[in-house]
């Protein structure tokens, strides 16, 4: 009998006793990182309200259904305009001021731009 199947033939259960506590502890930092993201989600929102338009709530909003980071890939004026049917230079009006309100960080230049949730996780 092998070092391997000796476990399961056995009652030692040591085995199957920390593959459920790790399974346990990554459920819970898992569940505590989406907490922490609503928590931020709901702070970042009440502080903006009143401050941003329709089409900045909109493209927050769609952000935050996506994942705790926003969009793979970030966001980037072309996917504001075709999310929101604004003009490109109502986009980057309205990213520069998501960006000024702190809702936003901004990387890359140009074509390369791409803006972020400003969400500490």
């Amino acid at each position: 009998m092998s070092d391997r199947t000796k476990g399961y033939r056995s009652c030692d259960a040591s085995f199957w006793v920390d593959f459920f506590a790790e399974a346990i502890l990554q459920a819970q930092q898992e569940s505590l990182l989406w907490l922490n993201f609503m928590i931020e989600k709901s702070k970042l929102l009440s502080r903006l309200a009143g401050h941003i338009n329709s089409r900045q709530e909109k493209i927050l909003l769609q952000m935050f259904q996506e994942c705790p980071g926003g969009f793979r890939g970030g966001l980037s004026a072309e996917k504001y305009v075709a999310i929101t049917g604004a003009s490109r230079a109502t986009a980057t009006r309205d990213l520069a001021e998501l960006v000024m309100l702190g809702a936003l960080r901004r990387t890359g230049e140009l074509r390369h731009t791409r803006y972020w949730l400003q969400i500490e996780l």
